[in-house]
């Protein structure tokens, strides 16, 4: 008998050019279900957490959870939640996993109606005079984001979640000890770092509250 190994802890964030880097397996979904027994706890039996410290997984894409998952496995995503969890996984077992939860419905998320015009305007425009490149771009204009990419999808995530790694994006831009896996390109750390902290509330706002 297999066994269940615990997943808790924090996938989401953003992933771009980072994810050519990681070649892709696919996995079984039917296999990575009972692999994430135990992850329920904290991201809820379908990926959809109750928690805004937790992210929802659910429909994030197959292919941005497994690099994820490997980037975590493999310290190159430190987070103190999900320290020792995948670290006996093989690649196959966190592909079945990510299967599993790309497989899911993400469930909604609502946008603060006072920050709906500045979110819109980062989400949509950018912020040309700081070099911050518009969300919509990869993410795409529902927030749907681009699975075969390995762009996650935003829109019904928990904002809080979303700010969250906005701001470690931007720590990482100047010190290692922030999000540093978006790849060799850096365009979530460049892009965060040119984002002030109204910016990236009104911003993570809106995409979580995307349709």
């Amino acid at each position: 008998m297999k066994k269940v190994l615990v997943l808790c802890g924090a996938l989401l964030g953003f992933a771009h050019s980072a994810g050519a880097a990681v070649p892709f397996l696919k996995g079984d979904a039917a296999a990575g279900e009972p692999l994430t027994t135990m992850c329920s706890a904290c991201h809820g039996a379908d990926g959809n957490s109750l928690a805004p410290t937790f992210p929802k997984l659910a429909g994030l894409g197959e292919r941005y959870l497994y690099k994820q998952l490997r980037d975590i496995r493999d310290g190159a995503r430190p987070i103190p939640t999900m320290a020792g969890q995948v670290d006996n996984m093989t690649d196959q077992q966190l592909a079945d996993i990510a299967a599993f939860y790309a497989s899911q419905q993400i469930s909604g998320s609502q946008t603060d109606p006072e920050l709906v015009a500045l979110g819109e305007k980062v989400y949509r425009a950018g912020v040309a005079d700081r070099k911050v490149a518009a969300c919509i771009g990869c993410h795409s204009p529902n927030g749907k984001g681009n699975a075969p990419a390995g762009y996650p999808a935003l829109a019904g995530q928990h904002p809080e979640y979303i700010a969250t790694q906005l701001r470690e994006y931007r720590k990482g831009y100047e010190d290692p000890a922030g999000r540093t896996n978006d790849g060799d390109t850096r365009i979530m750390r460049s892009n965060a770092f040119g984002l002030s902290d109204m910016e990236i509330e009104a911003v993570a706002s809106y995409a979580a509250g995307l349709r």
